[in-house]
């Protein structure tokens, strides 16, 4: 697997994966409200760069989160679905103290779809067998 890296700032790094023509977010270190914030809109700007139907979010290398997902988090998760995002695989931090309410919101996400993981591994087999239809069809 040959990343191309399309955005970095202190914290997270958004890369493409031509293979298999998705995004991969890769987060480090320790995130609050404005940190994850400043993230998303810099996966939105990738998403405008380099637009996918698939991301992968990985949260596994977070040290510390403050983070849940709020009315900002639904609203941009709309914006990024305008923008051509149909799934997102979002691998927790190992500790995500706003794990439970999290998981009550996205399992009635659609648009786009997005389903939680504990690792990696899990995250891409679900995501590689996710369908999207060639443009157009």
């Amino acid at each position: 697997m040959q990343l191309e890296l399309i955005l970095e700032q202190p914290g997270i790094s958004i890369s493409y994966d031509p293979d298999l023509q998705w995004q991969y977010v890769n987060w480090q270190g320790e995130h609050d409200s404005a940190s994850s914030r400043q993230g998303c809109l810099l996966m939105l700007e990738a998403m405008q760069l380099r637009p996918v139907a698939k991301i992968l979010n990985d949260n596994s290398n977070i040290t510390y989160t403050s983070i849940h997902l709020t009315e900002w988090g639904l609203n941009w998760l709309q914006v990024m679905h305008s923008a051509g995002l149909r799934y997102l695989a979002w691998v927790y931090a190992p500790v995500f103290p706003e794990r439970q309410a999290t998981e009550a919101i996205v399992q009635y996400l659609s648009n786009p779809t997005v389903a939680s993981f504990d690792d990696v591994a899990t995250a891409y087999n679900w995501l590689r067998r996710q369908y999207v239809p060639p443009e157009g069809a």
